[in-house]
């Protein structure tokens, strides 16, 4: 997680959610969103 751009892992966490992927992988971006603060973006996207 950590060598994909902030860009690139705000797509994944929306491509992610759209297709429902397994909770425990969605957990896993969203705790790499926290960790770069970038919590924020998610909800200007959404």
């Amino acid at each position: 997680m950590r060598k994909l751009s902030d860009e690139l892992l705000i797509e994944s966490y929306l491509k992610a959610r759209e297709l429902n992927l397994s909770p425990d992988f969605i957990s896993l971006i969203e705790t790499e969103i926290h960790r770069r603060s970038l919590y924020y973006k998610i909800k200007k996207t959404s």
